[in-house]
C-alpha cells in the first residue's frame, strides 16, 4: 500500500472508529496521535487541518482534494506520520495488519519492495516484478 493511501485509509478508518462508543481507547488514541501530527503539518492552512477532522463520510466524499492536499505537503514523505497511520490500522485491523495489509511498498527499477516486521523484531523484505 502507497504511504498516502495508508494514510487516508487510517484517517477514515480512526474517524470511523472514534465515532463509535464501542471502540477501544487505544484506536482513539493512535487516531488523535495521526490527526495532531498531520495538522501540524497543516499549520496556517485551515481547509487542510479541516479535512483532517472531518466526518468520515466526508472524508471519502473529498478523498482526491485530501490525497492532494496530503501530499503537497509532504505528508506522505513523513515517516512519523506513516508510522503513526499503521499504528492506527494496527489498532482497528490487527488482523490485517498481521496480514501485511497495511505495509508501504517502495517501487525500484520495475520491482516492488514491501516490508513487513512483527512484534518479535523480526523484519522481511521481499521482492516481487512489478506489475502495471
Amino acid at each position: 500500500m502507497e504511504p498516502i493511501s495508508l494514510i487516508i485509509a487510517a484517517l477514515g478508518a480512526g474517524a470511523i472508529a472514534a465515532a463509535k462508543d464501542t471502540a477501544g481507547t487505544a484506536v482513539k488514541d493512535a487516531y488523535q496521535g495521526l490527526k495532531a501530527l498531520i495538522k501540524k503539518k497543516f499549520e496556517g492552512d485551515v481547509l487542510g487541518q479541516a479535512m483532517v477532522d472531518a466526518k468520515p463520510e466526508e472524508i471519502k466524499k473529498a478523498e482526491g482534494l485530501l490525497k492532494d492536499k496530503l501530499t503537497q505537503a509532504g505528508v506522505d514523505k513523513d515517516e512519523e506520520i506513516i508510522k503513526a497511520a499503521e499504528e492506527v490500522m494496527k489498532k482497528e485491523d490487527p488482523q490485517g495488519f498481521e496480514e501485511g495489509k497495511y505495509n508501504t511498498n517502495v517501487s525500484v527499477q520495475g520491482h516492488v519492495f514491501g516490508v513487513a516486521g512483527t512484534n518479535s523484531g523480526t523484519v522481511n523484505i521481499g521482492s516481487v516484478p512489478k506489475t502495471e
